[in-house]
């Protein structure tokens, strides 16, 4: 969840990569699994992720941004066949790294900003 010249993401950006994390999560064990994430398990992996990036946001937030990418993931994937699911959240899985560029994960993380933007709890 760093930026590309690693320097420590501002606190927007934070949320915004944690969003887009999850909801590439949600995806990929949805199309692996088929089943979704509860919000509280979207949250505990949250904070995993904080932790091994040295943050911390607090339980509330952290719920409120797994529910916004449980509504991001169902909502892309009620667009999509089963294979262009696999292959979005694959393709979003490997943006995860800051090296890989990808113009579906823009978009996608473009609207993890948008809808954080437009949520009163972040």
């Amino acid at each position: 969840m760093r930026t590309r010249d690693d320097t420590p993401p501002s606190p927007r950006g934070l949320r915004i990569a944690l969003m887009f994390a999850l909801t590439a999560q949600r995806l990929s064990d949805y199309y692996e699994h088929g089943q979704w994430l509860t919000d509280a398990q979207g949250a505990t992996l949250a904070a995993d992720w904080l932790a091994r990036s040295k943050n911390t946001l607090a339980l509330a937030e952290r719920r409120g941004i797994s529910a916004l990418s449980d509504q991001l993931a169902r909502q892309i994937a009620g667009g999509l066949s089963r294979e262009a699911g696999l292959f979005a959240a694959h393709e979003m899985t490997e943006a995860l790294d800051p090296n890989y560029h990808s113009e579906f994960a823009q978009t996608i993380l473009a609207e993890c900003e948008q809808l954080l933007a437009g949520d009163p709890a972040s």
